[in-house]
């Protein structure tokens, strides 16, 4: 790990390592700095958020030619959108003339961009169509277009871009993580679709507790107990389902290291199985699974219909397929101590209108910004960072759950020291080795 006199570069850093990970003591620990100093956001842009693939937006959002949603990757504002052949295009919502925002709308369809300022239009492929009295300009007046992202991929129709011409390709890129994404995306022949609308809220917290907290399997029982009351007295068994976070299956539930810092806490019995009171939609339900048994046969099929969890993206992508529904989650560091979140629905169209609105009312019970987790959620986050405040006092948060464990289960913090290692390597050099211990991550069956 890095030495605490071994030069950092420009910053004001912490008086020690960013992260203790003292294998043979089966020790983990984050120095509570990185979560409070503006310098070390600085480098995390430089060193993570300028290397690493970004979520951008789901290709269902824009079905049409020149369908545009406008929105803010890692802070960079950009025009998400179809050209006149149907390509996605991921622009810079910025004029080349003087930097205003060319497209101030939320989403829309439109074949040309107009810059409010000066007139400047764009097409949908960035494109300068029109620049007024362009005369009043030299001979060599180029008309510069909107510009690019250095590189722009997309993976089952989930769009990425990075900033750097370095990365490697977003396959390569998601390494385990594509066979998650495979389960995911089968559940539909036609692909999923995301539902009308988001949400989006803000935390007064630093974005890499959000991380934390999206993967953490073991809070929800102290953190949500409103949520559990709810449970109790509809009759759930509450035993039996809290028995559902700890590692009894034989070794496909737990915690998945999916390579390049992502990871899955959940597995087996985990995904999508609410209770659909609607006969309709029940039977709907229960016939597009019967359709991905017989296409995709009954290990894979049984996997696809029933296997989920929260997966992580580095650095800052969630997928979560749940009990509730299906969530796109992704985030925004503003500064230290704030960041901007959003989130989206993803639908089995397959499933039928029945039972994509139950679906929609339990994820917006759950993770909805009045729902019964999010909330919680927002108010443990800020707790932390104010907790922080403590300074030299305490230092250190402990990551150390189930390091000294075989198996690693739902309910430990592998996970989240794979995130750390991630970070730590990009910000320090220091290569981000495997958890030793014997610990077997069981891959999905792939069809591939």
């Amino acid at each position: 790990m890095l030495s605490p006199n071994e030069d950092r570069g420009p910053m004001s850093t912490p008086q020690a390592p960013f992260v203790i990970d003292d294998r043979d003591a089966s020790n983990f620990r984050v120095n509570r700095e990185v979560f409070v100093s503006n310098d070390i956001l600085a480098q995390e842009h430089a060193q993570i958020f300028e290397r690493c693939w970004l979520f951008v937006g789901h290709e269902s959002e824009i079905p049409a030619p020149f369908d545009f949603r406008t929105r803010k990757v890692a802070g960079r504002p950009v025009i998400f959108t179809r050209d006149k052949q149907g390509a996605v295009q991921v622009l810079y919502n910025s004029c080349p003339h003087r930097g205003a925002e060319v497209c101030r709308e939320g989403a829309g369809n439109r074949k040309i961009h107009t810059c409010f300022y000066h007139g400047w239009s764009f097409d949908s492929s960035g494109q300068c169509v029109l620049v007024p009295d362009q005369d009043s300009y030299g001979e060599d007046f180029g008309r510069p277009g909107l510009r690019s992202p250095a590189r722009v991929e997309s993976y089952r129709g989930f769009v990425f871009a990075s900033f750097s011409e370095e990365v490697e390709d977003l396959t390569t890129y998601l390494a385990e993580a594509r066979h998650w994404i495979d389960l995911l995306c089968d559940k539909s022949r036609d692909g999923l679709q995301v539902a009308q609308g988001t949400h989006e809220y803000s935390i007064r917290a630093n974005w890499k507790l959000l991380i934390e907290n999206s993967i953490d399997g073991y809070h929800a029982a102290t953190t949500h107990p409103t949520y559990f009351e709810m449970l109790i007295a509809s009759g759930v068994d509450l035993a039996k389902l809290m028995a559902t976070v700890k590692n009894t299956s034989g070794g496909d539930r737990g915690c998945f290291d999916l390579g390049n810092g992502h990871s899955l806490v959940g597995g087996a019995n985990l995904g999508m199985g609410i209770d659909l009171p609607n006969p309709e939609a029940a039977a709907q339900v229960a016939a597009n699974q019967d359709r991905v048994l017989q296409e995709h046969g009954a290990e894979r099929g049984d996997q696809v219909n029933n296997w989920g969890g929260n997966m992580f993206i580095f650095p800052s992508l969630l997928l979560i397929w749940t009990d509730f529904g299906i969530l796109i989650r992704t985030l925004q560091p503003v500064n230290p101590e704030y960041l901007e979140v959003t989130g989206w629905e993803l639908r089995v169209p397959e499933e039928g209108k029945e039972a994509g609105e139950l679906r929609g009312q339990s994820y917006l019970a759950f993770w909805g910004p009045g729902g019964l987790a999010t909330p919680d959620d927002v108010e443990a986050l800020e707790s932390c960072q104010r907790g922080f405040k403590t300074g030299s006092q305490s230092i250190w948060s402990d990551i150390s759950r189930g390091m000294a464990r075989d198996q690693a289960a739902m309910d430990d913090e592998l996970q989240m020291r794979l995130f750390w290692r991630k970070w730590n390597e990009l910000m320090t050099g220091e290569p981000a080795l495997p958890e030793p211990g014997g610990l077997t991550l069981p891959r999905p069956v792939d069809v591939g």
